[in-house]
């Protein structure tokens, strides 16, 4: 096993673990409905009802958008999401949750909400909110 000491000198590499720890537990409880997290982030970016760009979508989700157009595909096969021409730009589609994305992400924010309760109750309330608030304020930082 390569020892990370060195690694964990470099910002990237804290955070990039961080992100698999945190992802790891999220996915093991998103597991009983067969819903990586990848396309619970989909289904929750479509969850505000306003349909969403492909480009829109995948910067939304954090992926690339061959790899988004991939899973949309499948969520549109499995009547999760589907898709719509935008009625005031004919170029344009738009990618919405159907009736069936929005009862599973009901489902599965009981999920969500329970690993970040068990992520406050590993690190502390105060500490993970603070956390996000500095990760926030890196995210607009470094952009």
């Amino acid at each position: 096993m390569v020892d990370a000491v060195g690694l964990r000198a470099h910002l990237g590499y804290v955070l990039s673990e961080a992100e698999r720890a945190v992802n790891r537990g999220l996915a093991a409880g998103l597991q009983p409905e067969g819903v990586p997290v990848e396309h619970w982030r989909i289904l929750q970016a479509l969850s505000d009802g306003r349909g969403h760009s492909m480009g829109d979508l995948a910067e939304a989700a954090l992926m690339p958008h061959p790899t988004l157009t991939k899973i949309v595909d499948r969520l549109v096969d499995g009547a999760l999401v589907y898709r719509r021409q935008d009625p005031n730009d004919r170029r344009r589609v738009a990618v919405y949750l159907s009736e069936a994305g929005t009862a599973l992400l009901g489902r599965l924010d009981h999920a969500a909400t329970a690993h970040h309760r068990a992520v406050e109750a590993a690190f502390g309330a105060a500490r993970a909110e603070r956390l996000m608030r500095e990760l926030t304020d890196l995210i607009e930082a470094v952009r």
